[in-house]
């Protein structure tokens, strides 16, 4: 069948995210490429991928372009799935006899329920779906199929057995022709992240066991499962060959450092390519390794701090002692490798004082830029569980992650921490941060650096006012 893989445009305003659709606007404008669709329109011949938010489509310009497909996978997320569900709902209007289809880790929990949700959802892809969406593209019959569930004809829904995990992950093809073939890069933006950039899988899951983390517990699994050094540093090679106009490339597994010595394997291998590169990393790496990693191109560390308080990190067994992280700061800084660092407000045992230190702790360690983030309680993570049993939410009630702007709001509160309380703590801690005078320097040093520079971040600064403007009504 004539494939495409979609990334629906939303009708409330999101502006793209991480991996493939972050919960809410981000403070400065960004999108992430939608690797996960990528990935099986390269087992597909003549498939397409279309990013609508990244393109900045329209809904009826992208239901001009959809209804010429056969097939149509849409991949979806909590927050986007009422919307996704609504898009879906007006292209079988326009062409009853597409075949459409969903992914991604809403539907691949939450398989009935979103089937049953709307009738113009004709099937779901649930685990890891490449080769799924492979099979369904070649028409092979619906019940053959492992990891699908679909509706029949006489309304009823079906849910296949389990597609094994895939463990030889060069099984895969490469996704940098994807983009090329199908992507506008330039149209790919992070704050940062140099632009243009690339990002990739290196290998899929990982070992962590953080409480509140989607991929793992929904589609990715807690085994990191990874591509051989060979093949990664060959797609490296593509890029640099056929790409030349890209500048970064991020390895986004979810902890890429996990496996030290494979990944001093790849930094050698990127040295010797002269390719810029960041990672994912856990707040741990030796000092021996970091140094490996920044003498072989290593730009830039994303680094999921998420609090200050060592009885919170304990709580969503993030793994980690703060103490490890300020040395692995420290030694960040004296290897002269960047940090963007997260944090979550309102994990398990938030309060105002813990708020407060994890604001002391963020300047302290002093990443070059920040996220911060509400926790979000996913259907299909432990969070969400403990969530439920604990109280703070209903079961099955329908979670709110985000305002009709797009803006996140906090889905869980507790006793003595309010949910209005704890939102308004997400632009307080912003301003606390940045707002300093060492911090404003940095900024504007580095905005000194060259006129691209300059502009880019006088454009980032007025996204961010605007953000906390937005935030704060």
């Amino acid at each position: 069948m004539k494939t495409l893989f979609l990334q629906a445009p939303s009708y409330d305003g999101f502006d793209g995210g991480a991996g493939s659709r972050y919960q809410a606007k981000r403070e400065v404008r960004s999108f992430w490429y939608p690797t996960w669709l990528a990935q099986p329109a390269a087992l597909i011949a003549d498939s397409r991928v279309l990013d609508a938010t990244a393109d900045g489509l329209s809904v009826e310009e992208t239901l001009d372009i959809a209804q010429q497909y056969d097939l149509v996978i849409i991949h979806t997320s909590t927050p986007s799935f009422p919307t996704d569900a609504l898009f879906a709902e007006d292209l079988k209007k326009r062409k009853p006899s597409l075949l459409l289809g969903m992914v991604g880790a809403k539907v691949a929990v939450d398989p009935h329920n979103s089937l049953t949700a709307s009738d113009a959802i004709d099937f779901v892809g649930r685990e890891e779906f490449d080769f799924t969406c492979k099979e369904v593209s070649e028409g092979k019959p619906f019940p053959q199929i492992k990891g699908l569930s679909y509706r029949n004809a006489d309304g009823s829904i079906e849910h296949n057995e389990a597609r094994p995990i895939l463990e030889n992950m060069d099984e895969l093809p490469f996704v940098a022709p994807i983009y090329k073939r199908d992507l506008t890069i330039k149209n790919y933006f992070n704050g940062y992240l140099k632009h243009p950039y690339i990002s990739l899988y290196t290998g899929r899951g990982c070992r962590s066991k953080c409480t509140f983390c989607l991929w793992p517990q929904t589609v990715g699994g807690h085994r990191y499962r990874v591509r051989s050094v060979e093949n990664v540093l060959e797609e490296v090679k593509w890029i640099r060959d056929n790409m030349p106009e890209v500048k970064e490339i991020m390895f986004d597994d979810d902890t890429f450092t996990d496996f030290k010595p494979r990944a001093e394997e790849i930094a050698r291998g990127m040295g010797k390519l002269g390719v810029t590169w960041s990672c994912n990393a856990k707040a741990n790496v030796p000092y021996a390794t970091l140094k490996i990693m920044k003498e072989n191109g290593l730009r830039l560390l994303l680094v999921g701090y998420e609090s200050g308080d060592d009885q919170i990190l304990l709580n969503v067994k993030k793994g980690l002692r703060t103490d490890i992280a300020r040395r692995f700061a420290k030694d960040c800084r004296t290897l002269g490798i960047k940090v963007h660092g997260t944090f979550i407000l309102g994990l398990p045992g938030e309060t105002q004082e813990t708020i407060r230190k994890t604001i002391e702790y963020a300047k302290e360690i002093n990443p070059l830029t920040i996220q911060v983030s509400l926790a979000a309680p996913y259907p299909g993570t432990t969070l969400y569980k403990q969530a439920v049993e604990s109280g703070w939410l209903e079961e099955n009630k329908v979670i709110n992650l985000v305002s009709k702007k797009g803006v996140q709001l906090a889905a869980i509160g507790y006793p003595d921490l309010s949910r209005d309380e704890m939102y308004h703590q997400l632009e307080n801690f912003y301003k606390r941060f940045y707002f300093r005078p060492s911090k404003i320097w940095e900024i504007l040093r580095e905005m000194l650096t060259s006129w691209d520079m300059m502009k880019r971040r006088l454009r980032e600064g007025v996204e961010f006012f605007r953000f906390l403007r937005a935030h704060e009504a």
